[in-house]
């Protein structure tokens, strides 16, 4: 009888310990080496299938956006994306809610309603979360993308597990402009329509530790949506007296 208890308060300490093993999240950022940091390129699996949705229009836009992506094949037990399947192949890539496409994929390709030419959004290994098209903003058609750039935790993959950034382009795909800093994770934005402006807040991994916790330093901006370069300005509203401090990023086109 005592070796059943001990058997099963043994297995009990195992089952505990495994869970919480599990349960630990993936750090976003490692810091490494320098030098070994330039070695690190993501993998490409050669066995990737590059497929396209079924192309989006929205209201009030001019131009169609394909989806860009990779065939998925899962297991039955896992949950897919979408709702295209065949067996246990997923051909969705993405989901359309009117004004915003959802999903995990890698481009998008842009085709004005009174041609056949295709353009893409970027040459550059990507995982694109959101898109969303700034219907309120009636005096420039403007799209704002949450995706993942970079490689942070050097897994040599760019998935969610990387910190995630805020661009945006015009309708056309066309100015990609990256607007949230370099290593600060998005936590989120909105747009104030009437200024014009979107909000954004990010956070930055000050202690260095590879993890985002209160700790760390949450940063606050803002962009003007009708401004030719989408300059960023960053701003205290924590502070007792406000203060706002230009922080101006040279945004150039990202192919």
């Amino acid at each position: 009888m005592k070796n059943k208890a001990l058997l099963a308060l043994v297995f009990l300490v195992l089952l505990t310990v495994g869970c919480r093993e599990e349960a630990e999240p993936k750090p976003k950022v490692t810091y490494e080496d320098a030098e070994e940091v330039k070695k690190t390129v993501p993998k490409i699996d050669s066995t990737q299938i590059k497929i396209a949705d079924l192309p989006v229009h929205m209201d009030g836009t001019e131009y169609l956006i394909h989806p860009i992506g990779d065939i998925r094949i899962y297991d039955d037990k896992k949950k897919i994306y979408g709702t295209s399947r065949t067996n246990n192949i997923s051909y969705a890539i993405s989901n359309y809610n009117r004004f915003e496409i959802t999903g995990y994929f890698e481009n998008l390709k842009f085709q004005h309603i009174d041609s056949t030419a295709l353009h893409s959004l970027s040459n550059k290994k990507l995982q694109i979360q959101t898109v969303t098209y700034l219907n309120t903003i009636t005096r420039k058609a403007v799209l704002v993308y949450t995706l993942v750039d970079s490689d942070t935790n050097h897994d040599s993959k760019i998935d969610s597990n990387d910190i995630k950034s805020l661009y945006i382009s015009d309708i056309s795909g066309r100015n990609f402009y990256k607007l949230s800093h370099n290593m600060e994770e998005l936590i989120d934005w909105n747009t104030v329509e009437v200024q014009n402006r979107l909000y954004f807040r990010t956070i930055e991994d000050i202690n260095k530790n590879g993890a985002f916790d209160k700790n760390d330093k949450l940063h606050y901006y803002y962009t003007e949506l009708l401004s030719p370069t989408w300059e960023v300005t960053s701003y205290e509203p924590v502070l007792t007296v406000p203060i706002t401090v230009t922080d101006t990023i040279t945004n150039v086109p990202i192919n």
